[in-house]
């Protein structure tokens, strides 16, 4: 860690300071302090010729380079404002203008209306973004409901997100993993506070490295209103779902405070039907499922917070978030089993019964620093979380067919807890008026305790099973630091950076039967190219390699029970997985047309799967393993079209092939398959601001190989 911080303080010491032949910068603002982006500054001499032209940025901020020594006028120009002349004598290598403050012009404002619309899908350099629009969803529905309708993500009913059909995703709000991607806690969170979807695919090295199938970076909409505001939100939906959610703002010069309280009761009532095939065609073994869920779910989110403006440089960030869930679930699963010929071996019927309380809470801190140079900043951030949850499961099962029989109940319980600290800094550093570079560390330590036992009902009360009653201690270290640089020449922009990371692992129980520790460093490279033809057509590409980290449930070596006669345990010798990504993503925007069509290569090495076998007292045990490597390829096209005002199509497809590759126990994973996955979407716009919207999802069925036990 030494090391990390000398070669941190050394990228931060050394570019600090690059030298700049007569730069001029400011920042514009409205009276209010609000910053005013889009402004034209225009540097004039004294016969009125434009020397140079700058844009203001989000911030305000404006810079104009390689200006010549001398006497100017600087003329700040926006429909809607008033027009600004500024003198200034440039005799020195930098100078500061300061805050320039612009005053709404009333009669522009009453003459001028603004007709132009951003395209709902742009290319930037190392990610795709989504406009969240006004339709149905996007004003009434949840941020889960809104994800459902981004190109390449899809949420299953139990909230599960996945990227083009892969689960092991990073979802991030703001730049920053949060509690509010916790549990259900985005189907809280209203969609109509949500900017813009990110969707990152092959993420730069200033993100983390872990999801291997990339990020989802939520954008939400920054309160720009000043004094008091606030909006209360109620929705109403049949089976119960019910959400209430107010919010409040106040907002002045320096101080800006928001406070959200989310309520959330929800039944879900679905049918699940599954038909597996196992061995040859000729000697095939069939399973008819169905699976009768009803859920219910009651959720409590509060968040609040507050940023603080120092001054022109400085700001401080602080907020609290506390998302506490209690549900009662109820199961119904049918099993029919049948040999050769169809015909029926063996029925059974399971009862499953779960009763989970759960307490996720966060604390978040962030402090922002900024220069005179435009684009240049500095951030630290730290993040501390801890969370409890407490869960009891009860399975009654019942042999129907050929001969009815009640088996023994078993019953569960599980109790866990985590705290989990974390801190990072990252230093944005332009170099001219191109090029940029980047560099920040990241320490992050993590510990879960969890206890579970498992026990089965005898004639004379309750016994343990298989002395499943134990304690697990969970530790985890990461540190992590990268680099990456980024510039432009024209139409072609591209960006390279290379992360590191240094993990320590370890994981015991009290019984000291697992015991396992691992210490493994690896390096991340990335690279981002782009090259737009104009301003409605762009070609992009991109590699990265990333890292699966298992989940806290496949390292455990004891879980839930919901069957007598099969069982899931964890893999404390489990190691990560690596894949190493290439993409190539083509964008078309037109006035009723955005055509998005992308091509890329997965390749992992070390992937997890499922291996079951069957143990001597006859139990078929699953447990996940490390195999050789995966492949995937793959085509998407997503297609916008509006063919008129009051209608709107969207189609996208998603069609790619995967082949595995491995062993375990003389057990082979050699595999391939084809699987395509299909979004058509409709919304009509009627009088009265009356919308109806139709939403198809399609996912083809996907093949895996299957244990011979």
């Amino acid at each position: 860690m030494k090391q990390l911080i000398i070669i941190f303080l050394i990228m931060v010491a050394a570019p600090l300071y690059f030298a700049q032949q007569a730069l001029i910068t400011g920042v514009i603002s409205e009276n209010s302090g609000q910053p005013i982006s889009d402004v034209t500054a225009t540097l004039k001499d004294s016969n009125d010729k434009s020397i140079a032209v700058a844009i203001s940025d989000s911030k305000g901020a404006f810079r104009l380079d390689q200006i010549p020594m001398g006497n100017y006028s600087i003329v700040y120009h926006l429909i809607g404002y008033r027009e600004s002349h500024k003198q200034i004598q440039v005799n020195s290598e930098t100078i500061h203008v300061g805050t320039v403050l612009l005053e709404p012009d009333a009669k522009l404002l009453e003459e001028v209306s603004l007709t132009g619309k951003r395209g709902p899908v742009s290319l930037k350099l190392d990610k795709k973004i989504f406009e969240v629009g006004k339709d149905v969803l996007s004003q009434s529905g949840a941020v889960t409901d809104l994800l459902n309708r981004v190109p390449s993500v899809s949420v299953n009913p139990g909230g599960g997100i996945s990227l083009r059909g892969n689960n092991n995703v990073l979802v991030l709000i703001n730049g920053r993993r949060t509690g509010l991607t916790q549990g259900n806690a985005l189907e809280q969170l209203p969609a109509d506070q949500v900017e813009r979807v990110e969707v990152i695919t092959n993420p730069s090295s200033r993100f983390d490295a872990a999801g291997s199938a990339g990020i989802i970076n939520i954008i939400l909409k920054k309160n720009k209103k000043a004094g008091f505001s606030g909006q209360l939100r109620v929705v109403g939906g049949i089976p119960n779902e019910t959400r209430i959610s107010p919010s409040l703002n106040f907002k002045s010069n320096k101080l800006n405070l928001f406070a959200t309280y989310g309520l959330r009761l929800s039944d879900y009532v679905g049918v699940y039907t599954m038909q597996q095939s196992s061995g040859l065609s000729d000697a095939s073994y069939l399973l008819d499922q169905r699976q009768d869920e009803n859920r219910h779910d009651d959720a409590k989110l509060l968040y609040f917070g507050a940023d603080f403006q120092i001054n022109d440089q400085n700001s401080l960030t602080a907020a609290f978030l506390r998302n506490s869930t209690r549900d009662h679930d109820k199961t119904r699963m049918n099993y029919l089993y049948s040999g050769r010929n169809s015909l029926a071996d063996s029925s059974v019927t399971r009862n499953g019964e779960s009763w989970e309380k759960r307490s996720y809470n966060q604390l978040e801190f962030n402090y922002t620093k900024s220069f005179d140079k435009p684009g240049k900043k500095f951030t630290v951030d730290m993040q501390y979380d801890f969370w409890d949850s407490d869960k009891e499961w009860n399975l009654e099962t019942r042999r129907v067919f050929p001969l009815a029989a009640g088996l023994p109940l078993i019953r569960t319980g599980s109790v866990g807890s985590s705290k989990d600290f974390m801190i990072k800094t990252d230093m944005i550093h332009p170099l001219d008026s191109t090029s940029t570079i980047e560099y920040g560390l990241k320490l992050e330590d993590r510990r879960v305790n969890s206890d579970f036992i498992a026990e089965q009902q005898n004639i004379s009360g309750w016994e343990i099973i298989d002395q499943i009653d134990n304690h697990l201690l969970y530790k985890e270290l990461i540190g992590s630091g990268y680099v990456q640089f980024s510039g432009k020449k024209g139409a072609f922009s591209y960006q390279g950076g290379l992360r590191g990371e240094l993990t320590k692992i370890g994981i015991e129980d009290r019984m000291g039967t697992y015991t396992s520790n691992k210490n493994y460093t690896r390096l991340f490279p990335t690279l981002n190219l782009s090259y737009r033809f104009n301003g409605n057509t762009t070609l992009q590409g991109s590699y990265s390699k990333r890292i699966n980290r298992p989940s806290l449930t496949m390292i455990y070596p004891f879980n839930e029970l919901t069957d007598l006669s099969s069982r899931y345990v964890g893999n404390p010798d489990l190691n990560p997985s690596y894949a190493q990504v290439v993409e190539f993503s083509f964008l078309k925007n037109t006035k009723t047309l955005t055509f998005n069509p992308s091509v890329y290569y997965q390749r992992n090495k070390g992937i997890i799967e499922d291996y079951t076998y069957r143990n001597a007292e006859g139990l078929f045990i699953t447990m996940p393993v490390n195999i050789h490597k995966e492949t995937r390829s793959g085509i998407e096209l997503s297609v916008l079209y509006n063919p008129l005002k009051w209608i709107q199509l969207n189609t996208e497809l998603n069609l790619f092939h995967y082949a595995k590759e491995g062993s375990y126990r003389e057990q082979t994973f050699d595999f391939s398959g084809t699987t395509l996955t299909a979004r058509l979407s409709a919304q009509l716009k009627l009088k009265d601001k009356l919308s109806f919207q139709t939403i198809y999802n399609f996912r083809g069925g996907q093949c895996n190989s299957s244990n011979p036990y």
